[in-house]
């Protein structure tokens, strides 16, 4: 089973809901630009993605290339939150620190409301 998401706008938050597996890198990396490309095309610059009902399977150096990539091509002012299931945290941590060390601002949590608290944090300082 591949990466599958829906998403909508909710006050200047592009809320993402992703199900299925990552069944490898350039699957994860496909999703990344997907959710890049909705941020370009809604004008927003927070993400809140809900991944507690997606699996991570691909391994660390699978997971370190596509934080990179990912990175790599997001705006730098873009702001992201990732929910995941608690025994996905140690790899989400992994990609979080990938990630900023990349350039991207980005926290992985288990607990959305933390993880909506900090984007409110950026979507404040916009107004």
């Amino acid at each position: 089973m591949s990466i599958k998401f829906q998403s909508k706008v909710e006050d200047g938050i592009l809320i993402v809901t992703a199900s299925g597996r990552d069944d490898n890198v350039n699957q994860v990396i496909e999703y990344g630009r997907s959710i890049i490309q909705l941020t370009i095309e809604k004008g927003v610059m927070c993400v809140l993605c809900d991944e507690r009902n997606l699996e991570y399977t691909i391994d660390g150096l699978d997971s370190y290339d596509s934080a990179r990539k990912i990175a790599e091509e997001a705006p730098k002012l873009a702001r992201v939150a990732i929910i995941c299931r608690p025994e996905s945290l140690k790899k989400g941590k992994l990609w979080e620190i990938v990630a900023v060390n990349h350039g991207l601002q980005v926290r992985v949590d288990t607990d959305i409301s933390r993880a909506r608290a900090w984007l409110d944090q950026q979507t404040e300082s916009k107004r």
